[in-house]
Formats: C-alpha cells, structure tokens, sequence
C-alpha cells in the first residue's frame, strides 16, 4: 500500500495539511526557489493543487513569491515555527558546554540530533572540522540507517517505536529501505558490545562518525543523540576507539549528570 493509500485509508488523517507540508518540505538547500512546476515534480501533487498551495502559504507568510521568476522561496513564517521548539529545548543549553569541550578535545564536527519524521534532524553542531564538506548546521537532516546517529536514536527508542519507524520507511522507499536495514542490523550488535554507534562510510564513503543516545529528562521529552562525525580522515576502528570514543563518553555521562537524568527506559 503506498503511503498516501495509508493516508487516506486514515480518517483522522487531515490530507490538505499534509500537502501543505510536503510542498514546504519539498525545498531544501540546494533548491531554494522552486516554481509551481517544479513543486508538482517533486510533491507528486497535481498542479491545481500545487497552485492552490503555493497561493495559500504565501498569504500566511510561509512562502514568498519571487515575481520576477515566477518561483517561490521559504518565507520567515517557517523560521518561526521553528523558534519556540529550538528555544524551548532545554537540553541545547544544557548541553552547549560539553559540545564545545568535545569538539576541542576531538577536533571532529559535533552535533546534537533527534527523530524528524523519517530522518534524523540536527538540532545543535559545532563544527570545527574543517574540512567538513557537507556543512552540518541546525535543521539540517539525515538518513536514519545509514548514519551512526540515527542508529543512535532508533536502537535508544522502544521495541514498538521502532518497529513503527521502520515499516514507515520500508513503505516509504522499499529498494532503499532494503538496502539500508543490514547497516542497521550491524550496528545493532556492535552497540550491545560498545556503547555507541559507528558509522565508517555507510552514509558518505569519505564519512567517518560515533554516536551515542542520551538519556536525560522523562519519556515525554525527545529523545536526543550525540555524535561526532569527520570527513576526509581514514582512521581505523581501532584509532577511533582510542581518539574519540573515550571522550564522546565522558560528554555522554556529563550531560546526563547535569541534566538529573529521570530516564524511564525506553524499552519498556
């Protein structure tokens, strides 16, 4: 069944929100303008549809209209969707400190992340290595299987939790899904070993990156993880775990102790 079967075969499912959405997630930074055209390329959206949309978001000031190009752009009305959440969540102040300390002592890039929809999305980065072409910054996404982090978030989640995220993603791309899950199912028991997730070009072959989950605050709060990801460097496994490893845990046990972790396991 595809997804907008799955959607539609859900009475409570609120349809034209969910188009609404999906033509605002259609842009992202390397396609900024997107005409009406081109939205309906990649919404799979009729261009009725599209049309009516694009003309709505843009009176509620989450589209602006470029006339010149007859194209739009993401307007200031999703920024501020944005802002009450980022400044709302306490663990990025709780955990600014230890970031910064981390990335020092590291010199890799490191990111703060939680469950998007199907994806990881960044939270907080403090990106001091340098030669860190794909520019992690907040908002900014991932996939799920293929990224230490993502791994992070899905093996820290509940047995039910995650076997709904993965039947989303299996309905959502099947050949992808498919040949993501065996990273996935590998990581799985190198974490029950270790502690933490490793990634070494699953995502990006020139991607090496350690991830850990942090448990802190209830189950009511998003669960969050931490990693440390460096491009272009060709360290063994064993490198990493002597470098990286022992002070990616001892930010983990930090910020979980500063934030009077109440964690109700989640496996529950």
């Amino acid at each position: 069944m595809s997804k907008e079967a799955v959607h539609q075969a859900d009475r409570q499912f609120a349809i034209n929100l969910s188009r609404g959405l999906e033509v605002l997630r259609a842009f992202t930074p390397a396609d900024q303008l997107l005409g009406n055209r081109e939205l309906c390329e990649r919404t799979a959206l009729p261009k009725a549809t599209v049309s009516r949309l694009t003309y709505t978001l843009e009176k509620l000031g989450y589209l602006l209209r470029i006339e010149r190009l007859q194209k739009y752009r993401l307007g200031p009305g999703v920024l501020m969707l944005g802002y009450p959440m980022l400044a709302g969540m306490d663990i990025r102040h709780l955990a600014r400190p230890h970031l910064e300390r981390l990335a020092a002592k590291t010199q890799w890039t490191v990111n703060l992340g939680m469950l998007g929809r199907l994806e990881v999305v960044y939270v907080d980065a403090m990106r001091l290595d340098k030669g860190n072409f794909l520019k992690p910054d907040i908002g900014s996404s991932r996939p799920l299987l293929t990224t230490s982090m993502g791994r992070a978030l899905l093996l820290a989640s509940s047995a039910q939790e995650q076997k709904s995220i993965l039947n989303r993603l299996k309905i959502a791309d099947p050949v992808q899904y498919k040949k993501d899950l065996p990273h996935f199912y590998r990581d799985q028991e190198f974490y029950e070993r270790n502690g933490y997730c490793l990634s070494r070009g699953d995502w990006e072959a020139d991607v090496s990156a350690v991830a850990v989950p942090l448990r802190v605050g209830s189950n009511d709060d998003p669960l969050v993880a931490l990693n440390c990801t460096m491009s272009g460097l060709k360290l063994t496994q064993a490198e990493i775990s002597k470098q990286v490893i022992p002070s990616l845990l001892e930010a983990k046990r930090n910020i979980e102790r500063d934030g009077g972790t109440s964690y109700l396991s989640r496996k529950n």
